[in-house]
């Protein structure tokens, strides 16, 4: 490794899109973990069992984690439960972030940066994190990172510029020097078509049968009578879909390619693959088609983390100054209620 080579573990892995980003930004993935047994195949098969952790997280020691310079995770979003801080206190029980934290998996998180006090941090979430249990959630973490010394500039990003997809998410990402300016870059605007990720030979087994496409069709009038949205997808081929989920391995509704004279089809794993930017020399047949239509659905788009991992290691290797000093929020109070 060079001396700007910057190291980074993968926490809460997948199938490794965030690891992707950050290697093409020059970094080395020297740790990661995931408990997901499918998940960890896919992993696998990609980028060796090496230095990959299946255990959970919780049962994993700080000190069994080798040193890092970034900590890059993309958890699941739960809710927190605040109880007295003052109370605690005096019962001589955890308190600050352990407190509010604790039992989530975003504490997993924390703990990990309290210890091993790595140079930055990467996280990302869905775009409602900022909404979620009434707004407590976003507030909590976002002071448990100022509680740890570090700062956090967060901001949403639709990776449809990049990807044929209406795909929106947060990314957090902060330093351990407060000092460091650091600015979202700006995403440039690509303009994909759906239709340049498809395959040109599909196996008839991805077109809907008659049963279903007919239920699809009857459950999206019934809906459209009462005035809702909820329906199946027919994609624009020159446009973009709607958001890949986890749930697409159930009928594919969301994103239905139409197809001359025959039923519309669901893309398959590997063109749910290129939708979320990973390259064609990606491996997938390790897992189901059901398992890897959960894969991608939870999958990151990896240009966009590409763009921003470049944007981390930028800022930590020319340690840019910012011109003001970074100012946290005041922390949450013992009666803090959203």
């Amino acid at each position: 490794m060079t001396k700007t080579t910057l190291s980074f573990i993968d926490l809460f892995a997948g199938i490794g899109g965030i690891r992707l980003g950050f290697q093409r930004a020059g970094c080395k993935c020297i740790w990661a973990n995931d408990n997901d047994k499918y998940a960890a195949k896919t992993y696998a098969a990609n980028f060796g069992g090496k230095n990959f952790n299946g255990a959970d997280i919780k049962k994993i020691k700080s000190s069994d984690i080798p040193d890092f310079d970034i900590l890059c995770g993309g958890f699941p979003c739960q809710p927190f439960s605040i109880a007295g801080v003052s109370k605690k206190k005096s019962l001589g029980r955890p308190h600050g972030f352990k407190d509010k934290t604790k039992g989530t998996l975003f504490f997993e998180i924390a703990r990990i940066i309290e210890d091993k006090k790595p140079q930055a941090y990467f996280l990302e979430n869905v775009k409602n994190l900022k909404n979620h249990d009434k707004k407590r959630t976003f507030k909590i973490i976002k002071s448990t990172l100022e509680e740890l010394k570090y700062s956090f500039f967060e901001q949403n990003i639709n990776a449809k510029s990049l990807v044929p997809q209406n795909r929106e998410r947060i990314y957090m990402i902060g330093f351990k020097d407060r000092s460091l300016a650091f600015n979202f870059p700006s995403i440039p605007n690509k303009n994909p078509k759906l239709k340049s990720i498809l395959q040109k030979k599909v196996p008839k087994k991805f077109t809907l049968s008659d049963n279903l496409w007919t239920y699809l069709q009857n459950y999206a009038e019934k809906h459209r009578q009462k005035g809702n949205g909820f329906g199946y997808g027919l994609v624009d081929l020159n446009g973009y879909s709607r958001t890949l989920s986890a749930r697409y391995y159930k009928d594919g509704s969301e994103i239905l390619i139409p197809q001359n004279g025959e039923n519309p089809r669901m893309l398959t794993p590997r063109e749910c693959a290129r939708l979320q930017g990973f390259p064609d020399w990606f491996k997938l047949k390790q897992v189901s088609n059901t398992q890897a239509y959960r894969q991608f659905g939870n999958a990151v788009a990896v240009p966009v983390i590409e763009i921003l991992a470049k944007e981390v290691v930028k800022t930590l290797v020319k340690k840019p100054k910012s011109k003001r000093p970074y100012a946290p929020q005041t922390k949450l109070t013992d009666n803090y209620t959203e």
